[in-house]
C-alpha cells in the first residue's frame, strides 16, 4: 500500500508539470492550499462500584492538524493529517488506574492520520492512501482524542443529486490508540504484532493470522423526506455483511415532523473465518461459523430545536454460531461506535450478544441551539449477558463570536445490571469531559 501511494503521488506531480504549467504555478499548489485543525483537552473517568476493580481515569490534550494542497493537474490534490496526544505526565503509575482507551498506557502518542492523493470533480472522488472513512461499519470512531484511520483505496461516484455510490478496499488500519497501521482489528488482543490497540472486544489468540482488510460497496440516496443506504462488506477472513437502512420524515410545515426508520443486518462466514478457525469465543460461546441477523426500528418526531424518538433492535439467536449469533463488527466491537439504533455511549448489542434492546432519547437546543441537551434511557435483554440498562446525559455548549470554534461537552452514562458487564456486576459510571477548539 505504501508503494502504491508513492506511485500515485509521483504520477500526479509529473502530470501537473506539463509544458503549459510554470514553476510559480506549482508553488501555488502549496501557498493556496488549506490548513485547519482542532485542539482537544479530554478528561475521562471510569467509576466502578466494586472493590474488584479500581477506578480509572485519563487526561489528555491533542492536536489534529489537517493539510490539503490546492488542486493541481486538473483535479488532483494531496492531503495529510498529523495527530499528536499528550497526557502531560498525569498517567497513573498503576496501569489498572489508567483509562487506556483514551490513548493507551504511555504519556504521549503521535501518528500520521492521513496521507493521501485524490482526484475530484463534480461527479467523482478518487482517493488513495491513509485516510478517514465514513461508512456505517467502518468509520473514524472519533470519541477519543485521536480518530481511527485506514490505508485504503476509495471511489465515490455521484450519478445524480442526492445519490452516491461508494466502493473501497482497505488494507491496514490505525486504531484510536495506535501510532501506526496494522493488519488486525478489534478482535485481536492488545499488543498483537506490537499494536498498542486498546478497548476492543478481543477473542482471538496472539497466534492468530493477520487479516488483509475489507472490501466494501455501498450506495446512499436522499430525496425529499426519504433517506436510505445499502452496503455490502467483506471483512476478509472474518465475515460477509449486508446492511440496509432507511428513514422517512413527514414534513408537515408545522415544525413538528414525525419520522420512521428501519434497519436490517445479515452476516455469514463458514469455518474459514479466523474466529472459527481459532476456536474463538464471543461472550463465552464458540462455534464453527458466523451467522447473525439483526432487525431495528426507530420512530419519533422532530420538534423546533429538538427531537424525541424511541428505537428497538434485536439480534436473533443462532445455534452453533459463534456467540450464539453475535454480530461480528471488526472495526466497532468494544468501541460502541456501530450504527444500531439502540447503541449507548458505553456499549450496545454488538458488545452484549444476541437479544433485544429498546432506547428512548430526547434532545433539545437552547440559546440559538448553542446549548445542546440530550437525555436517553436504554434497556437490554440478552441471552448471554442477562438484563441491563443505561442512563445517559449529554450537555454541550458551542461558543459564538470571538470564541467561535470553542466547545465544551460533558457526557455521562451509568450502566446497571448484566452478567459480567461490570466488575462485581455492580453499576459502572463513565464520565467524559471534552473541551475542543476548531480552527
Amino acid at each position: 500500500m505504501r508503494h502504491t501511494l508513492a506511485a500515485l503521488v509521483a504520477a500526479a506531480l509529473l502530470g501537473s508539470l506539463s509544458p503549459g504549467v510554470h514553476a510559480d504555478a506549482l508553488s501555488d499548489v502549496f501557498t493556496q492550499g488549506h490548513v485547519d485543525g482542532e485542539l482537544r483537552l479530554y478528561d475521562f473517568n471510569r467509576l466502578y462500584s466494586s472493590d474488584a476493580k479500581p477506578d480509572a481515569s485519563a487526561l489528555s490534550g491533542a492536536v489534529l492538524l489537517n493539510l490539503r494542497t490546492a488542486d493541481f493537474g486538473g483535479g488532483f490534490s494531496l492531503g495529510a493529517s498529523l495527530l499528536s496526544a499528550n497526557a502531560f505526565g498525569t498517567q497513573a503509575s498503576n496501569p489498572a488506574r489508567i483509562d487506556t482507551t483514551m490513548m493507551g498506557e504511555g504519556n504521549s502518542l503521535s501518528a500520521l492520520g492521513q496521507a493521501y492523493v485524490q482526484y475530484r470533480n463534480d461527479d467523482v472522488l478518487l482517493r488513495a492512501g491513509q485516510q478517514y472513512l465514513n461508512t456505517p461499519w467502518m468509520g473514524s470512531s472519533d470519541a477519543r482524542v485521536l480518530p481511527a484511520s485506514y490505508q485504503a483505496l476509495q471511489a465515490v461516484l455521484t450519478p445524480a443529486k442526492g445519490w452516491d455510490i461508494v466502493a473501497l478496499r482497505s488494507y491496514g488500519w490505525k486504531s484510536r490508540t495506535s501510532d501506526g497501521y496494522h493488519l488486525d482489528n478489534l478482535y485481536y488482543p492488545t499488543a498483537y504484532h506490537g499494536d498498542t490497540m486498546y478497548g476492543g472486544l478481543g477473542g482471538l489468540p496472539s497466534t492468530a493470522g493477520t487479516t488483509s482488510g475489507t472490501w466494501a460497496l455501498g450506495t446512499t440516496y436522499a430525496a425529499g423526506g426519504f433517506k436510505g443506504q445499502a452496503w455490502y462488506y467483506d471483512f476478509i477472513d472474518f465475515a460477509q455483511m449486508g446492511y440496509a437502512e432507511g428513514s422517512y420524515t413527514f414534513r408537515t410545515g408545522s415544525g413538528f415532523d414525525p419520522f420512521v426508520a428501519a434497519q436490517y443486518v445479515t452476516e455469514h462466514a463458514g469455518a474459514g473465518s479466523l474466529l472459527a478457525a481459532n476456536r474463538a469465543q464471543l461472550f463465552g460461546v464458540g462455534g464453527d461459523k458466523v451467522e447473525s441477523r439483526v432487525w431495528g426500528a426507530d420512530a419519533g418526531v422532530n420538534i423546533p430545536h429538538g427531537r424525541f424518538d424511541v428505537s428497538w433492535n434485536r439480534i436473533e439467536r443462532q445455534n452453533g454460531a459463534i456467540g450464539d449469533g453475535a454480530l461480528v463488527s471488526p472495526y466497532t466491537a468494544g468501541w460502541a461506535s456501530d450504527p444500531l439504533y439502540t447503541t449507548s455511549m458505553i456499549r450496545g448489542l454488538v458488545e452484549q450478544g444476541p437479544g433485544h434492546a429498546w432506547k428512548a432519547r430526547f434532545a433539545y437546543g437552547l440559546f440559538d441551539d448553542r446549548l445542546q441537551l440530550t437525555a436517553a434511557y436504554a434497556r437490554y435483554a440478552t441471552a448471554l449477558r442477562g438484563d441491563s440498562h443505561d442512563v445517559y446525559f449529554d450537555v454541550a455548549y458551542n461558543f459564538d463570536g470571538y470564541l467561535k470554534g470553542l466547545s465544551l461537552r460533558n457526557r455521562w452514562e451509568r450502566s446497571t445490571g448484566g452478567i459480567g458487564l461490570n466488575p462485581g456486576n455492580q453499576p459502572f459510571v463513565y464520565d467524559r469531559l471534552m473541551i475542543a477548539y476548531k480552527f
